[in-house]
């Protein structure tokens, strides 16, 4: 039932559900295959992210693509900023016979594993050795993995919900945090090392020419049939529990896209969806562009693919040591004390991106010496671990201010602000850096290369088009002065919101009983 309240700060519709029983210790007997299962599906959520991050690396390596190819390239990431669009459809259809998370889950990783297939028949050809990508089918097809895994994601967010005991649901949270860098670990660093021939013949001993490991086209098909397989299991051994998730009674299509616009309507949402929205843009000139740029320098994909990897073993390992900020009453006080050495951290790896050229070249050839890499590596930890420990104190703000009857509406809310803050910036400095790149031919100055002909003409002529304005660290200045205006805009906001109290993030009527206690309306079944 829905009932429309008001209240001078957040008028809203209110759903209701039952008040929740005292919750049972969590004990994982009968729950560890569901909780295996979950981990499963989370790493095939996360293998397409993993993809998505590894071809521009790749792309840029070959030298045949611009910052503006780049910039429709992280397009192709949409999906999973958008995804809220469409989330209350696949809440709210499916088929009962088969299951509310299983009418969506099954067709979904079924044409997830029909496009791998598709891509590892055409990769070969889209992304030749030699000769410039079919950027066109390439940004196609990611664009089409990434929406089936975002929507997947939806699914398996809600399965999460009941595939588990009620006492053991916390653990849902454990799920993600493991199958999802897991997955992206395989589809970025894996795949860009597994079927690199310099990688192979430099720290494997292979033979030159004959390529790497594997193949992009057995690589994918490995990925397909294990996505493939696990569908087939779920969809004939794994039923699904045909119950409600707590109770909750069944919302229709639009009363879901109304409880998303109350939420919206609130004024602090309203206020903490700008500062999402902008959160960013500070910091995103060095997390998008560096290893772009360390690329055109001359430092090997694999050498930061591989630096990548110790990364990821870092992430698993950072948030013990910092738990006690993240669970902290006030986690915005520490992510508010970080956000400014974060942004002058960017300045400084920008720096070393400047330098780097001269650290590398030895007589006109690559030579990187060993004090470099320990630069490099102590520059990406520090820089990885800054960005991760904001995220986390973000992350429990979020928990914080969300309301528990509506956690899942709140948190995906949430998120897609915040990943919309980076993807929308992100677009953006790609193709600012482009635009505020200036080159001039070495014989004729007057010649701008600012178009392929001005180019083909340069060359022709015996000249080179040498950049005298770069426009990356442009971007990285005006960023970082983004970043501070940020700081400064949002920093007491954000420190007096997460004072106050939950009511005021709630939608409902602000109705207190005698003993001083919120009344909570739920969503709950009739009578």
């Amino acid at each position: 039932m829905i009932k429309s309240t008001k209240h001078k700060d957040e008028p809203a519709a209110v759903y209701e559900v039952p008040l929740k029983s005292k919750s049972e210790k969590p004990n994982l007997d009968g729950d560890r295959l569901n909780l295996f299962l979950l981990i499963i599906l989370y790493t095939i959520q996360g293998f397409p992210i993993g993809v998505s991050t590894a071809l521009p690396l790749i792309l840029q390596s070959k030298k045949m693509v611009t910052y503006e190819d780049q910039a429709a390239f992280s397009m192709a990431l949409w999906p999973y900023s958008i995804k809220l669009l469409w989330a209350p459809i696949i809440d709210a259809l499916y088929i009962s016979s088969i299951g509310r998370r299983k009418s969506w889950l099954l067709p979904l990783q079924l044409l997830l594993g029909v496009a791998f297939f598709y891509m590892s028949i055409n990769m070969d050809n889209w992304l030749p050795e030699t000769g410039r990508p079919n950027l066109t089918m390439i940004v196609r097809m990611i664009f089409v993995i990434n929406f089936l895994s975002a929507t997947q994601d939806i699914a398996v967010d809600g399965w999460s919900l009941t595939v588990l005991k009620k006492k053991n649901v916390s653990y849902a949270s454990v799920c993600p945090s493991i199958g999802v860098p897991i997955g992206m670990f395989s589809g970025s660093v894996c795949f860009t090392l597994l079927v690199s021939e310099e990688f192979s013949v430099k720290h494997l001993g292979t033979i030159p020419g004959a390529g790497g490991i594997m193949t992009m086209k057995s690589f994918f098909s490995i990925w397909a049939i294990i996505i493939l397989v696990v569908t087939v299991f779920i969809g004939l051994f794994k039923n699904e529990k045909h119950k409600l998730e707590d109770g909750h009674k069944k919302i229709s299509v639009f009363q879901n896209y109304k409880l998303l616009w109350d939420i919206l309507k609130l004024p602090r949402v309203r206020v903490l969806t700008i500062a999402l929205l902008t959160i960013k843009m500070g910091s995103t000139a060095t997390e998008s562009v560096t290893n772009l740029k360390l690329i055109d320098a001359g430092i090997p994909k694999d050498d930061i693919m591989m630096t990548t990897s110790v990364m990821y073993v870092m992430k698993f390992v950072f948030p013990i040591f910092v738990c006690k900020y993240v669970t902290s009453s006030t986690p915005m006080s520490y992510h508010l004390k970080m956000t400014p050495i974060r942004l002058i951290w960017g300045i400084v790896f920008s720096v070393l991106v400047y330098y780097t050229p001269s650290l590398i070249f030895k007589d006109g050839h690559i030579s990187i010496p060993l004090y470099y890499y320990l630069l490099l590596g102590t520059a990406t930890l520090v820089n990885e671990m800054l960005s991760l420990f904001l995220m986390l104190t973000l992350l429990a703000f979020f928990c914080k201010i969300s309301d528990p009857r509506f956690g899942g509406t709140y948190m995906t809310l949430y998120n897609t602000f915040y990943f919309l803050g980076w993807l929308i910036p992100n677009t953006f400095v790609l193709k600012l850096i482009d635009i505020l790149t200036f080159r001039k031919c070495t014989n004729n100055v007057e010649n701008t290369c600012y178009t392929d002909n001005l180019k083909n003409l340069c060359i022709v002529d015996g000249g080179t088009c040498g950049i005298y304005v770069d426009g990356y660290y442009v971007s990285v200045a005006i960023c970082t002065a983004i970043g501070f205006i940020w700081y400064f805009t949002f920093r007491n906001i954000l420190k007096n919101y997460q004072l106050v109290d939950l009511y005021h993030w709630m939608v409902h009527s602000k109705n207190l009983s005698s003993n001083g206690e919120v009344n909570e309306p739920c969503i709950m079944s009739p009578a």
